[in-house]
């Protein structure tokens, strides 16, 4: 893999503005079309090489204590946060995302780095419930060679909590960023390799192909995904019958429940912020609205207001590259044609970049693209209810499950939506929030296993139970050591679960010992 080595990021731009070669990733700026970079994508022979190097790595950073691997991951988040402002002005460059935004996703990686170094040497094992004199227990053991193919969306703060949880718990780590921001995720794993010993972070940079090799990859053994629902569904597929453990987050497609005796305008404001928030590409992006009828007419009016605002504030970033662009309009223009109504927005602006503005539809039908594929774009798809029940029900119809929104004052209402919904995660009263440490497994095809919080380490560890009885020493010729048919037949006795080793019913203890031998002969 070759890339650019300047840590001054116009040094990124390729000077002579030539047409990117086969291998090579080219990247503009969605915001105006400029270029950004040009980056040669991992070959095979490197992709085989970085794996060699993680394998190598991987028994020494097993052994290391895990006290020390949490030191180490402490100096990563420290490095990390040292170069937050060049991380944020290359995030913003590659994918539009607004630079407080991208500030506040570095911001969350190092707070994650950190939680996981406190976190990894206090995980525990469990002791079990055995029969003394024996000793029983369970311990968290490290996978082996970590695949992390982390998104464009959220890029730092994603692949920090993904490295992060595996390296404490001793896993050596290769990282591949999403082709649509490598210098972003090329540089964060420059920063964090550089405080790790040699070999423990490993990065390359690709599209599906380098992805698809790692994957498949004979030393491979946990492949973490965050990315769309047919990437997933293929490493999914591609990993089964082999010793590969995948962890998925995946796409969604959110509702938000909007019921009647909440006050409208805060109920769009919600809406809005759900929908709009980083041009509505956020994993958890609110993607349909379901409001009651009682309170539809207010809450669309000032929804309109929402929108409006956004476009013209300048808080509203573009979408990363106009492929997704493309994609979104598609979605709006069927709509379009199907009877919704596009009271703000819903169409492609001149100028250069991907911009798309804040879009409300109206009139939407269950059977519309817009309702039941995830969208990821600015766009608030707006469906009228005639009850909670009926929001409810269509909320639920959905092949996905990672998380929905209720806006609510009946708890009962919270507490229904909080059991009937099958999906991951339920926010009531918020689109967004949430405490630290929360983790949640995604549903239906948005995914499988714990992508966050404690829970992340132990996807990232597996389990070993021991059980440590006593020997039996040898005594010498001239002792009188117990027999192995003896030791065998004490140790069976001593055995948790064992069934009493008696033909009948056990007779009561006498006092004398011939009276023992008789029962024993009894028997």
């Amino acid at each position: 893999m070759t890339t650019d080595t300047a840590l001054d990021i116009d040094g990124l731009i390729d000077p002579d503005g030539t047409e990117a070669g086969p291998g090579t990733l080219r990247i503009t700026d969605p915001r105006d079309g400029s270029p950004v970079g040009d980056i040669d994508a991992s070959t095979p022979d490197e992709v085989d090489a970085a794996v060699r190097r993680s394998v190598e790595a991987s028994a020494a950073w097993a052994a290391m204590p895990p006290a020390q691997r949490g030191q180490a991951v402490r100096r990563a988040a420290h490095a990390l946060a040292e170069r937050a402002e060049e991380l944020a002005e290359l995030n913003e460059r590659e994918t539009g995302k607004p630079r407080g935004d991208a500030l506040g996703g570095v911001g969350a990686g190092v707070d994650t780095l950190l939680q996981y170094s406190e976190l990894g040497p206090v995980h525990r094992g469990k002791s079990l419930l055995g029969s003394l004199p024996a000793v029983d227990f369970s311990v968290p053991r490290p996978r082996g060679v970590t695949v992390a193919l982390t998104p464009w969306n959220d890029p730092v703060a994603v692949a920090a909590g993904i490295i992060g949880a595996a390296l404490v718990m001793g896993n050596t780590v290769i990282h591949k960023p999403s082709e649509r921001c490598p210098h972003t995720g090329e540089l964060l794993g420059r920063v964090l390799a550089e405080a790790l010993p040699d070999g423990a972070l490993v990065s390359v940079v690709g599209g599906g192909d380098v992805g698809d090799q790692l994957v498949a990859h004979e030393d491979t053994r946990v492949v973490a995904h965050v990315g769309s629902t047919a990437a997933g569904e293929a490493i999914a597929r591609r990993a089964a019958g082999t010793p590969t453990h995948v962890i998925r987050e995946n796409g969604g497609n959110d509702p938000l429940l909007v019921d009647a005796g909440v006050d409208p305008a805060w109920a769009a404001a919600q809406a809005a912020l759900g929908s709009f928030a980083n041009a509505g590409q956020i994993c958890t992006s609110v993607e349909r609205i379901y409001v009651h009828r009682d309170i539809a007419d207010r809450f669309t009016a000032a929804l309109v207001a929402e929108a409006d605002r956004w476009n013209s504030s300048g808080d509203l970033g573009p979408l990363v590259d106009e492929r997704m662009r493309d994609a979104v309009h598609e979605q709006v223009a069927e709509a379009l044609t199907e009877g919704a109504r596009a009271l703000v927005g819903g169409h492609v602006p001149d100028g250069p970049g991907s911009r798309y503005p804040a879009t409300v539809l109206v009139d939407c039908t269950a059977d519309m693209t817009v309702m039941t594929a995830e969208t990821f774009g600015p766009v608030a798809a707006v469906q009228v209810v005639a009850d909670f029940d009926e929001a409810l029900a269509r909320a639920a119809d959905d092949r996905y499950g990672l998380a929905a929104s209720v806006l609510t004052a009946s708890m009962e209402h919270a507490q229904r939506a909080a059991a009937e919904l099958p999906v991951g995660t339920i926010k009531v009263n918020g689109v967004f929030g949430g405490a630290p440490g929360g983790a949640a497994q995604p549903r239906g095809r948005s995914g499988s296993g714990f992508g966050y919080g404690p829970e992340l380490l132990d996807e990232m560890s597996t389990t070993t139970v021991v059980h440590l009885g006593l020997p039996v020493l040898d005594a010498g010729e001239a002792g009188d050591a117990t027999s192995p048919a003896e030791a065998a037949s004490g140790s069976a006795r001593a055995g948790a679960g064992d069934t009493p080793l008696v033909d009948g019913p056990v007779e009561p203890a006498s006092s004398s010992a011939s009276s023992g031998a008789d029962a024993g002969d009894a028997r």
